[in-house]
């Protein structure tokens, strides 16, 4: 019987899934493998009957340097319960290969454990994707997609400041990143905004909103003061993730809450939310700047992959061929910065709880520091000036407001 290996996405989408399917389908199918995509993840591996894409050539070679994924993708995490060899027998598959995040791969690890009990050997290979770029890679290796979302986000970036010149005003613009803020610190200093915040600027601090408000306050001050009326700040929706959850039901936001009572954060847009929090703070003190909200979202997550990331996902992709070819199996695929592929194991990465800690942008690099000093904010030499604008513009000193001093 034929020999087959099968492939899923998990979680959502990141430039460069379909360059990573392209390049394994190529690899294996020269090799005389059957090469079997199943759509909607998990959830499609263990159903019934599984919709799948079986590769030809002509269809590996279409997809691998587009946006999306051609494999529909599936958040679907399966209890040990749910677990079934059919597919896997039916199909005679010697390789199961997941793209995602660290539950995709630790699901793998659980499923293949399963079928060994069948008297099934598969093997596992998985390739980690997240344009959030905080999975704890050697060498600070970014993960794939990363590049190609930055990109993308300093594209708009720079034609949102463009629009804040143009016009004389102010946006509010928010970027993904669950807890690292990788992604906005890339797009706002590549794109010279007068304002950026991180979660990992709130290293000597608990996060509120009126924290976050009065950092962008001290950046539209700060411009006045040197005569410029024009700005963006971006802040990175990972400060969410570190906020009390009661500061976030006491915002005056109305939310749609989950049956547990926790809001449900998906549902909203990020940067309407500061900039509606920074205009009720501007008509408090007097301020009349116009300010206008841009999410930088889901925007990022589709669009074709740049250079970088095509060399990186083909490598990987490639990868996954010479590690299932060395027996190796239950592992990551990386490439360190030399371009060497070695297997990494989630035991790896983990913490002494199981889990494993996001990788957060590292606030005391002279990278990070340079950035953040070259922002716009109120300084204590400032304060004279400033006092035309604020009364206490104390309260504004950037700073002093994350216990910097």
């Amino acid at each position: 019987m034929e020999k087959s290996i099968a492939i899923i996405c998990g979680g959502g989408p990141a430039p460069g899934i379909n360059t990573v399917i392209s390049t394994v389908a190529k690899t294996f199918m020269k090799d005389g493998y059957k090469v079997i995509g199943v759509h909607h993840g998990y959830q499609g591996l263990l159903s019934a009957e599984p919709e799948i894409k079986v590769f030809d050539f002509h269809h590996a070679d279409r997809i691998f340097s587009r946006g999306g994924s051609t494999l529909i993708m599936s958040r679907f995490k399966p209890k040990d319960s749910d677990f079934k060899s059919d597919f896997f027998k039916k199909n005679n598959v010697k390789l199961l290969v997941t793209i995602g995040g660290d539950d995709t791969a630790s699901t793998a690890n659980r499923l293949t454990k399963f079928l060994q009990t069948e008297q099934l050997d598969v093997k596992h290979v998985h390739v980690p994707k997240t344009i959030d770029n905080d999975l704890p890679l050697p060498d600070r290796n970014p993960t794939f997609g990363f590049h190609t979302a930055k990109d993308e986000g300093v594209r708009i970036g720079n034609t949102v400041y463009e629009d804040a010149r143009t016009s004389e005003n102010w946006f509010v613009m928010s970027a993904m990143g669950r807890s690292a803020g990788h992604l906005a610190f890339g797009i706002a200093s590549a794109c010279h905004f007068q304002m950026m915040i991180i979660p990992e600027m709130f290293n000597k601090t608990k996060i509120t909103f009126e924290k976050l408000t009065n950092m962008i306050v001290s950046s539209i001050v700060k411009c006045k003061l040197e005569g410029v009326e024009y700005g963006v700040a971006l802040i990175s929706e990972g400060v969410f993730h570190f906020m009390d959850e009661e500061e976030i039901l006491n915002s005056d936001i109305n939310f749609t809450y989950d049956d547990h009572g926790h809001p449900e954060l998906g549902n909203v847009s990020k940067s309407h939310i500061f900039n509606y929090l920074l205009q009720v703070k501007l008509k408090e003190i007097g301020l009349k700047v116009k300010t206008r909200p841009v999410e930088l979202g889901y925007e990022l997550r589709c669009c074709n992959p740049i250079a970088f990331d095509l060399t990186l996902c083909s490598l990987l992709g490639i990868g996954v061929k010479k590690l299932f070819d060395q027996g190796v199996s239950g592992c990551i695929v990386s490439a360190n910065s030399k371009g060497d592929i070695t297997p990494l194991f989630l035991k790896d990465f983990e913490d002494e709880s199981g889990k494993i800690p996001p990788r957060l942008v590292d606030i005391n690099s002279d990278m990070a520091q340079l950035f953040i000093d070259n922002l716009f904010y109120i300084k204590e030499k400032d304060y004279e000036k400033a006092k035309q604008y604020l009364p206490n513009p104390e309260a504004y000193d950037f700073k002093k407001i994350l216990n910097w001093n």
